[in-house]
Order: structure tokens, then sequence, then C-alpha cells
């Protein structure tokens, strides 16, 4: 079977749940998760390192000038990147990496990685989107409807997913998503090598 990992980029809506099913994901199946950079705050309980590198915009810019990052966007006034070593250190280790990034980051990885694939997790209607942002209790509603409108923008782009995950129950969610990404590595396209190499071991039988 093909031995290089497979690359896995999850976007969604803010207030979707994306967060959490990749923290799921990670902890129910081992998958490697690449940790962004940021230039946000942190939020309470998150831990440099773990969550985000939290980075000042000068810090950031200095990766962007040195190639250090695989894709970068700018969101809601901070910006967002994918540092780049350690996602193709795990890849050429035969690990699955995913990368929770947002839509323009995602473009970004189709066109380097050809192969990743990119699912879209969303909430089943914009009432519940909302509900859920308000819910946080961590943004004004201001920032709410800034979320929202930016949601909106987003939902143009779903288009260039591979695959929707609605979450409407989490545990669903989460097991949906762990099936399809295990459903994708057994694609034809992602197995030539072994197809290439069963053949040839049916040839010398002959």
């Amino acid at each position: 079977m093909n031995k290089k990992g497979q690359l896995i980029v999850i976007s969604g809506f803010s207030g979707a749940g994306k967060g959490t099913v990749v923290k799921q994901l990670v902890e129910r199946y081992g998958y490697s998760l690449s940790v962004s950079a940021t230039t946000r705050a942190p939020r309470p309980g998150e831990v440099d390192g773990k969550d985000y590198y939290f980075k000042t915009e000068a810090e950031f810019r200095n990766l962007i000038d040195y190639n250090g990052l695989i894709e970068w966007a700018q969101y809601v006034d901070n910006f967002y990147g994918t540092p780049r070593k350690f996602v193709e250190d795990e890849l050429a280790a035969g690990r699955d990496v995913i990368l929770e990034i947002e839509v323009q980051g995602a473009a970004i990885i189709r066109k380097q990685y050809p192969d990743a694939m990119l699912l879209f997790i969303t909430t089943k209607d914009v009432a519940t989107l909302r509900e859920r942002l308000m819910g946080r209790g961590s943004e004004t509603e201001e920032q709410v409807a800034k979320r929202i409108r930016r949601a909106a923008e987003e939902s143009r782009m779903i288009n260039n997913y591979d695959y929707i995950v609605i979450n409407d129950d989490l545990d669903t969610c989460i097991q949906t998503v762990h099936s399809v990404i295990m459903g994708g590595k057994c694609k034809r396209e992602r197995n030539a090598e072994f197809i290439e190499q069963l053949q040839a071991d049916f040839r010398d039988e002959a």
C-alpha cells in the first residue's frame, strides 16, 4: 500500500465545531496535527505550541520571508499559517497529517499538494451557526456579526472541497470524517505503486 502519509485539510465556519472535531480525531485515531502559527491572542486555556504557535506580527512576517510556512492567510484581523517542516517530515514518515486551516489556505495547499484531501465542516443552517457563536460567550455581538459575514464569503468556496460534513451531532461527525479519510486512502490513485508491484509479482509467477 502507499507508504506516504495522507495530507488532510479540514476547514469550516467559525463556530461549526471543527476545532473540537480535529482534537477528537487526534485523540481517538492518532492523526498527526499540524499546529498553526497565529498572531491572534490566546483564548483562555490555550497553550503556546499545543493549540497554536502564538506570534507577534513581526515574527509571523519573518516566517513568511524565510519560506517557513506552507500557506498563510489573514482572517478577521489576524494572521494564520502552517509551518512547513513538521508537515513534510510527518508525511515522509508515513503519518497522516491534519491541517485545520481557513479556505484561502486550503486553496494554496491544493496547488502545492494535489493529492491532499479537503473536508469542510458546517452546521445544518445559518441560524445554528449564529446560536453557537453567541453561545461561546467570548465575543461581542459585533464580532459575531463579523464572523457570520466571513462565513457567507467562505460559503462561496465550499465547491473547492472534496467532502462536506454537517456537524449536527458531534460524535457522528467525528466518525463520519474518520470514515471519509479511511475511504480516501483506499483510492486507486493513492495506491499506484502498490498496484504496479502487485502486477509485477503476478508477472513473475506466470
